[in-house]
This record gives C-alpha cells, structure tokens and sequence, in this order.
C-alpha cells in the first residue's frame, strides 16, 4: 500500500469511526484518541502543575474554589442523570484548586481537574462570577473538548500528508502547500472550532451555574468586567482562538432565560 492510499485510508476512517456524542448537545464530536488514554496522562499533568504551583490549600477563598466546585459538578452530574447518562462521569475524579498567581486566568482539564488563578478573583467579584467562571470551565471537561482537540490535530497533521504526497517530489510546490494548508487549516478550521468550543462551553456553563442555584445573569456581568479589564482590546476574533468579548456578552446575555428555565426542572426558581 502506497503512503498516500494509507494516509488517505485513515484520514476517512478516522472522520467515520472516530466519533463519540455531546450528550448535552447530541451532536457527534471527534473521539480518535480514547479517555482511557487520556484521562491517565491529564491527571499526571495537573498534578505536576500543582507541584510546580504555589497552591492555596486553606482560607475563605481557597474554600470558596471548592464549594462552587463541586455545586457545578453537582449540578452536572443532576442534569445527566436525569438526561439518561447516569454513568457519564464515572472516571472523573473531580478537584478544584486556587493557584496563587497574578494570572487573569482559569482552566480544565480532562477528567474534572480544575484550577483557578488569585488573578482571576478580583474580575470575579463574587461567587456568582466564580460559578460563571467554573460553569464555563466544567463544561470544557464534560464536553470532551481536550480530546476533540487532540483528535482535530491528528486529522489536521494527516490531511497535511495526503496533500503533501499528492504533489509529489518537487519542494518548491510542497512547500507552497505547506504554507497555504497551514494558514488554511489553522484559520479556516482549527481556530473557528475552538471558538465554536468556547461558544459552547458558555451555553453549557451558564445551564449549570443556573441548576447550581447561581444567577446566570451574572455570567454576562463577569465578561463584561473580562472586557473592561482587557481595556477592550484583543485580535480580531477569526485570529482569535477566543470569542471576542463584544459575542460572548451578548451570546450570554441571550442565553440566561433559557438556563433559568433550565434550572426550573430541578426546581431552581431563585438565585444567589
């Protein structure tokens, strides 16, 4: 078998059979590479970054971290529950730390490990902004966004191959490609897919800070204060592997009825 058909065999095969499902959005997602590899090797790597990190174990924030923490998961693991994924986090081990750093900064990884950075509390305000914030970063974890991630490059690395080969030996056009597939990839679909990930873990987060008992309404209030403080600058959102501030505060902004209504399944009707 030539490299181009064995290439070309498995960026198909991994576009068909690499998939797994968003059971908050029942939408496919791209699974190539398992949990069960990936949540070993995430939960090494945070503790590592706890080793290396000044971590704040005791006090009223430190606690806070931990209180909102588990309300979100919580919350979480209620709403799967009751949306026929009783088992959908049995290999998540949840933990919640507060790093002491100056960092504007909060985020997950596989598996329900969470960290937060002192930095990130002042533009926080108060724990509603926290549950905004760790609304937003547990639904990163749920999601599966890491390894949908790990999946996009895999593709992304073997499409590059296809083409590569498809040319064939002369350099001046291989690196021509190179060039442009890389531009073209990276802005035509790794940047958008992980804006589209952002997107969705606001729409996830704000449902479960709601169900948490949070004011989803603060959720919109946190980035506006994320703006301000940016002094509302920032690339240009297709550069961007972020939202701009500007969407993500109006997307929030319309997603707070539906997240109370949400919350009124479980019989959440008034907020902290």
């Amino acid at each position: 078998m030539t490299k181009f058909k064995f290439y070309t065999i498995f960026l198909i095969s991994a576009i068909l059979v690499g998939c797994g499902t968003n059971p908050f959005t029942g939408k496919s997602t791209l699974a190539l590479v398992p949990n069960s590899q990936i949540l070993p090797t995430s939960f090494q790597q945070y503790n590592q970054v706890l080793e290396e990190s000044d971590v704040i174990e005791e006090g009223e924030q430190a606690q806070m971290i931990e209180r909102v923490g588990y309300k979100i998961a919580n919350a979480s693991e209620r709403w799967l529950a009751q949306n026929g994924y009783p088992d959908y986090t049995e290999n998540y081990k949840w933990e919640f730390s507060l790093i002491n750093d100056d960092q504007v900064n909060a985020w997950a990884m596989p598996g329900g490990k969470i960290a937060f950075y002192t930095g990130i509390l002042p533009i926080a305000e108060n724990e509603a902004g926290v549950a905004a914030i760790m609304g937003h970063e547990v639904a990163h974890a749920l999601a599966n966004h890491g390894q949908q991630r790990m999946s996009a490059a895999q593709i992304q690395q073997a499409a590059g191959a296809v083409g590569t080969i498809a040319i064939g030996d002369d350099q001046q056009s291989q690196q021509l490609f190179a060039t442009a597939f890389g531009l073209g990839s990276q802005l035509g679909v790794m940047l958008p897919f992980s804006r589209k990930h952002e997107t969705e873990a606001d729409e996830i987060g704000i449902k479960l800070m709601a169900i948490a008992g949070y004011n989803p309404e603060e959720a919109a209030k946190l980035w506006q204060r994320m703006k301000e403080n940016s002094g509302g600058g920032g690339p240009p959102q297709f550069l961007s592997t972020h939202p701009s501030n500007d969407s993500r505060i109006q997307n929030l902004r319309s997603m707070t009825e539906e997240a109370k209504k949400e919350a009124a399944k479980f019989g959440v009707t008034s907020f902290e």
